[in-house]
Parts: C-alpha cells; sequence; structure tokens
C-alpha cells in the first residue's frame, strides 16, 4: 500500500457561547484548524486533524496547510501509511517542532491502517485495556465569580465528578474564583486547577497553598513553558500533585521533567505530541519512571478526539480513573464535522470499534457555509 496524494481543508467553527474558554492564555471563541485526508493506491482513505493554536503551540491554520502541502506531501507521496515511524523521521528531519502538522498526517496513517485490517486503532496499538467509554472533567474557564458560580452549578446538575478551573492571571481573582466554584459543587468532587505557564513559581506556591482548605486534587501547568526548576520546586512546596502539560510536547521534554524530579503526571495527546505513537511512547517512558500520565486536550474535533481516546484506551498508564482527562472538545463547538460523531453524553466519552479511528468526516459539511474555510 503506497500514499497517493494528501489533502488539507483549513477550516473555522465557532464554539458555543456557554463553552468559550478563558484562561492564563486569552480568550479562545472560534477554532480554525486543518484537516487531511490521505489516499492510497488500494483505496483506502484515512483522516486527520491538526487542532492549531499559536498562542499555545507556535503553530498557526495557514502555516499547518503549507507546511503540509508543501513540505510533508512530497515527501511521503509513495510511503508505505503502515511505516508510521519511518513517516514521522521524515518530517522530524524536514521540519522541527509543528507538532500538531506532523500529528494530522499520523493519525491519518493510522485510521488507513485500521481500515484496511478492519481493526480499531487501539487494537492496532496492542488492544484494549480499559472500557471504550470514557468518563472527563470539565475544563472551566477563567470566568468572572458570578459567571463561574452559575457554570458549577450547571455542570454539577450534568454529572461531572470533576470541574478543572483556569487560573493564572491575578492572583486574588484566581483564589476567589476557584472558592467560588468549590462552594458551589459541594466537599464531594474534585477540584483541578490550571495555570496554563501563567504564574511563576512564588506565585503559584503562594496561592495553591492559601487555597489548601479547598482540597485541589492536582495542579496543572503551575510555571512558565521550559522552566524545570520552577515546576520542581512547587512540587515541593505543596501538597496537592502536579501535571506538566504545556512543557511536555516530546519525549526529550518528558526525560527532563523526571530529570528534574518536575511532576507527579503528564498530560499526553497525540496533537501536541506529533502523533499518536509517540504518546504512547512517552507514556510507556514515564510508566518506566513511576510517573502517571492523562490526556488533555486543545479542544479538538471529532477526528482527534477519537485519536485521543483511542490511546487512551491503549495505553495503562494514561491512568483517567484517578486523574481525569479532557476529551470533550467537539461539545464545545457549535458544528460537528463527522457523519457519524463520538457519543458524548456528560462527562462520558464513547469510541466504538469501528475500523481506524472510526470518524467518517462529512467533506459536504466541510465545504459548505457552515464550517467557513480559511
Amino acid at each position: 500500500m503506497r500514499i497517493t496524494h494528501i489533502e488539507t481543508f483549513a477550516v473555522r467553527i465557532p464554539l458555543k457561547p456557554e463553552r468559550r474558554m478563558v484562561s492564563a492564555l486569552g480568550q479562545h471563541t472560534v477554532s480554525e484548524y486543518v484537516l487531511v485526508r490521505i489516499g492510497t493506491d488500494e483505496g483506502v482513505d484515512g483522516v486527520g486533524e491538526a487542532t492549531v493554536m499559536p498562542r499555545w503551540s507556535g503553530e498557526t491554520v495557514w502555516g499547518a496547510k503549507a507546511l503540509i502541502d508543501h513540505v510533508f506531501t512530497p515527501l511521503l507521496i509513495g510511503c508505505d501509511p503502515h511505516a508510521v515511524a519511518e513517516i514521522d523521521q521524515r518530517m522530524d528531519r524536514a521540519c522541527a517542532h509543528n507538532w500538531f502538522a506532523k500529528s494530522a498526517i499520523e493519525m491519518a496513517c493510522w485510521d488507513i491502517q485500521g481500515r484496511a485490517a478492519g481493526k480499531p486503532v487501539y487494537d492496532l496499538l496492542g488492544g484494549a485495556c480499559r472500557p471504550l467509554s470514557i468518563t472527563c472533567r470539565f475544563s472551566m474557564g477563567a470566568y468572572d465569580p458570578d459567571r463561574a458560580r452559575r457554570r458549577a452549578h450547571e455542570l454539577v446538575a450534568e454529572g461531572f465528578e470533576t470541574i478543572k478551573v483556569k487560573v493564572g492571571g491575578d492572583p486574588d481573582l484566581d483564589i476567589e474564583r476557584v472558592r467560588i466554584v468549590r462552594e458551589a459543587i459541594g466537599p464531594d468532587r474534585q477540584i483541578v486547577i490550571d495555570a496554563n505557564c501563567g504564574w511563576d513559581a512564588d506565585t503559584a506556591i503562594r496561592c495553591i497553598n492559601a487555597l489548601e482548605d479547598c482540597h485541589i486534587a492536582l495542579v496543572e501547568q503551575p510555571t512558565p513553558d521550559g522552566d524545570y526548576a520552577a515546576i520542581a520546586r512547587v512540587r515541593r512546596e505543596v501538597k496537592p500533585p502536579v501535571m506538566a502539560d504545556d512543557m511536555c510536547f516530546n519525549l526529550v521534554h518528558a526525560r527532563e521533567l523526571v530529570r528534574n524530579n518536575g511532576c507527579d503526571v503528564i498530560s499526553l495527546y497525540p496533537g501536541k505530541n506529533g502523533g499518536i505513537r509517540k504518546s504512547k511512547e512517552i507514556a510507556e517512558f514515564a510508566a518506566s519512571h513511576n510517573v502517571a500520565c492523562s490526556m488533555g486536550s486543545n479542544l479538538e474535533w471529532d477526528i482527534a478526539t477519537a485519536a485521543m481516546c483511542h490511546v487512551v484506551v491503549a495505553c495503562p498508564n494514561i491512568q483517567i480513573e484517578k486523574y481525569p482527562g479532557d476529551i470533550l472538545g467537539p461539545e464545545y463547538h457549535e458544528v460537528r464535522i463527522a457523519r457519524n460523531p463520538l457519543e458524548i453524553k456528560g462527562p462520558v466519552v464513547t469510541i466504538t470499534d469501528r475500523p481506524g479511528l472510526g470518524i467518517d468526516v462529512d467533506w459536504d459539511l466541510v465545504k459548505s457555509d457552515r464550517c467557513p474555510s480559511m
């Protein structure tokens, strides 16, 4: 089997008003992503998705599309989509970083493999080690007090047991917001806080310790990207476990976190890590050093969300039972791009045993006015 062509579609979909995100990175009201379709000489196509966000990974929708069209495609025509490691190597040699663009190609190759074999991707990764239904936390924006209180009550009514609250801005407002959410959800549900690199170590330690009576279950990315000493210091000086996310894109980053005793948990996802294979590789490395993993999110659509779920189902060390992940991206958006969208009910997302990623894109919808092209 050989790759014969690669197509890209850059589209824009707004978030539902009640789920628009506010964090230390700013506001996220519209998702501008790239969909990828790879064709083969055996008539089997695969799909991928690059959930690019310039203020987070540095990638743009225009850059990702151009990179795939003009750099990766000429290198990959004629390659066997089963040779994922070779494809990864070709892309890595041609271009540094650009993890989300690379992941769109890579997940499409896994999709092709599964469709050709009549197997779901999780089977190709070694088989299911947990159920196909995954219980998630909800990621709440850094809202004003009234909105935070209202959303917290709504999320409890929807069945969420773990609420992630965005912080990383004004420390006093952050503390107030977390206290409001704790009061609204009661003592029995879990609160996670996520600073998205917005605090320095001193601020993180002060805020986390000030919230001790709120019983924070997990502190996500409290300090800036690249500062392994800072996150390690926070971990030493606070009680809740610490998760690294925004500073762990690849295996080198994971090694540095382990070397510096920087975290208890690493947040993975195929987009951020450059593909499914690389996410699994980091999860296995972390397991060998007794560091747990969970599944993060960049508010993906159905394709990349399905890829995340297949990795969760197949990787024992992605411990979503203890550290629930963020895998609800499609529900944040006003339009679903799949003919057979993932089942998402409250906190639970479910994949199927359909071949490949199990997602068939509605290309007519993608090309319509409801999903305007970029």
